[in-house]
């Protein structure tokens, strides 16, 4: 295109009358002016519409409906069955406050959940809809806490990013709907993440009491936490280097992990009884595989993790060679991705190689990294910028599913105790579990009428499962020693209520369930073999139907 220039003399327009005063302006000149103007306005126009986006009335309606959004999404399940850790939670939780730290010296967990959820029972009630409604409350509340880490850390981009990621993360969306700790997991350490950041990246030191106060409460919260500690310790490395006052990093450091110690420090010993008398039978040493896929759960499952890797990726790319430039936000910038990544990283390469030596692997766990994930997730598109916005845009339409036929197939206990209990049995009938962690959630769908037994004999209190030294005392009851005094304890005509695991797979390789593996076969065995009693009924039938997740029953009558 050839430049602006004035027309040529032939093709000038007729002259009109013109000031005196002044001398026209060439008409390209005119126009070059013109142009020099636009970026100026062009400017000032970015300038009002970028703060649109941080205006208060924009923030609280956006976060309104994002959190409206995910109410939504994860209550379409909220009145599904418990399974068995959910039976168990609410049986610890339905003790006196006083008495659940003490109780859970034979449980392994930390306290801070029950004694939460002990007291929400008290005030909305202890059914699956009302408990399930506490980690929704929960879940929703990571919307709101991720705006703000994002846009605090970062920019409004990255904050409105990471608050849809979180309304919709499927991990979030399933434990929404679960009595278990793993919401508050990820919104605690969701929240940890951002402050640590705060505190020794960014050097603000009002931070540092928040930091360890969160990091004391998640200890509170979940054995995992130990490893969350460890990441956040090896997320210090990079940021050591980067810093120009490392001794003053590493005195906020002393005074932020110190005050968290201080904090858990009442309750080591009891982690030091559970740890020496509890642990985790029923888990196995994870391979690399189980590693991989833990993170791709955490981050919404295979598909979704891959697409936030590639895409994520360009973005994390992006801000890496961004650092390069002379410009100090640049670099901060690349220092708090960094830390956050290693935090992330570290924590759960610290929980696989710890599960090496002592197993204590599972996929529910990964709540440590699902809370900062949606943090990783939303940096890596934010700065991938408009490949990343379509991306999220993708992932939103595959996260908007509320997962209900997986959530509500989590255990049929509900259902087959509904069955039983419409049979000729009742008051002073047994109840016995071979599979004993079972027996909190027998009693919560089946009530007080019944006695529980387990594989290991009479249970005094069924709201709770003594795990200390499980595995020796289960190795040590024979079936046949252990069930004659209980079918003595039955009247002519009683039942005795046998209920067997479904074991659908061949997965129950772990020390304890490969065992309550073998006692299942055997308890049957016994007691169809057993001349005092006789077999009745079994529940329910399955037919040619694919079987289901949870149990199976066998009715025996006293002769």
């Amino acid at each position: 295109m050839r430049p602006l220039s004035p027309a040529p003399p032939a093709e000038r327009a007729p002259s009109v009358a013109r000031s005196t005063t002044a001398p026209p302006r060439p008409r390209g000149a005119d126009l070059r002016a013109r142009a020099a103007r636009v970026p100026a306005a062009a400017a000032v126009v970015g300038r009002r519409l970028r703060p649109l986006a941080d205006r208060p009335v924009v923030l609280a309606a956006g976060v309104l409906v994002l959190m409206a959004l995910s109410a939504f999404l994860r209550s379409r399940a909220i009145g599904a069955s418990f399974w068995i850790d959910e039976g168990i939670a609410v049986g610890i939780a339905s003790f006196p406050l006083t008495e659940i730290p003490t109780v859970l010296l034979q449980d392994g967990a930390p306290p801070l959940y029950y004694l939460l959820l002990s007291v929400w029972m008290d005030v909305i009630g202890s059914g699956e809809a009302q408990t399930h409604a506490l980690s929704l409350g929960i879940a929703i509340l990571t919307v709101p806490a991720a705006l703000w880490a994002g846009r605090s850390l970062f920019d409004t981009r990255t904050g409105w990013m990471a608050a849809v990621v979180a309304a919709l993360q499927p991990f979030l969306t399933y434990y929404a709907q679960e009595t278990r700790m793993y919401a508050l997991v990820a919104l605690l350490t969701l929240l940890l993440s951002a402050v640590f950041v705060h505190a020794f990246v960014d050097r603000r030191r009002g931070y540092l009491p928040a930091f360890a106060v969160l990091l004391a409460t998640l200890l509170y919260t979940h054995n995992w936490a130990l490893f969350v500690g460890v990441g956040a310790a090896a997320a210090l490395g990079p940021v050591w280097k980067a810093s120009s006052d490392r001794r003053g990093l590493l005195r906020d450091a002393a005074l932020g992990f110190g005050g968290a110690a201080l904090l858990f420090a009442p309750w080591v010993p009891n982690l030091v009884f559970q740890a020496l008398n509890t642990g985790a039978p029923w888990a196995t040493v994870p391979t690399l595989g189980e590693l991989t896929s833990g993170l791709g759960f955490a981050l919404g499952g295979t598909v979704s993790a891959l697409i936030i890797l590639l895409v994520g990726g360009v973005g994390f790319a992006a801000l890496l060679e961004a650092r390069s430039g002379g410009d100090p936000r640049l670099r901060r910038r690349w220092n708090a991705a960094l830390a956050l990544l290693v935090l992330t990283g570290g924590t759960v390469l610290a929980a696989w190689l710890a599960s090496q030596v002592s197993p204590a692997w599972a996929n529910r766990y990964m709540a440590v990294a699902a809370g900062p994930g949606i943090l990783i997730a939303a940096i890596g598109l934010a700065h991938a910028r408009r490949l990343g916005m379509v991306t999220l845009a993708i992932l939103a339409v595959m996260w908007f599913d509320p997962r209900i036929g997986v959530i509500e197939g989590k255990d049929n206990t509900r259902q087959v105790a509904a069955s039983v209990q419409y049979r000729p049995v009742g008051e002073g009938d047994l109840v016995v579990s071979p599979h004993p962690e079972r027996i909190p959630l027998l009693h919560y769908y089946m009530g007080e009428e019944f006695r529980y037994a387990t594989s290991l004999g009479p249970v005094a209190d069924p709201r709770v499962f003594d795990w200390r030294d499980a595995l020796e005392r289960l190795e040590d009851a024979r079936p046949t020693p252990t069930s004659d005094p209980l079918i003595e304890s039955l009247e002519s005509g009683q039942a005795l209520i046998l209920v067997q695991p479904i074991i659908r797979t061949t997965s129950w390789r772990a020390p304890w369930t490969a065992l309550v593996r073998r006692r299942v076969a055997q308890w049957e065995e016994v007691l169809n073999t057993d001349p005092r009693l006789r077999r009745s009924e079994a529940l329910p039938e399955f037919g040619f139907k694919p079987l289901p997740r949870g149990i199976r029953t066998v009715i025996y009558r006293k002769r």
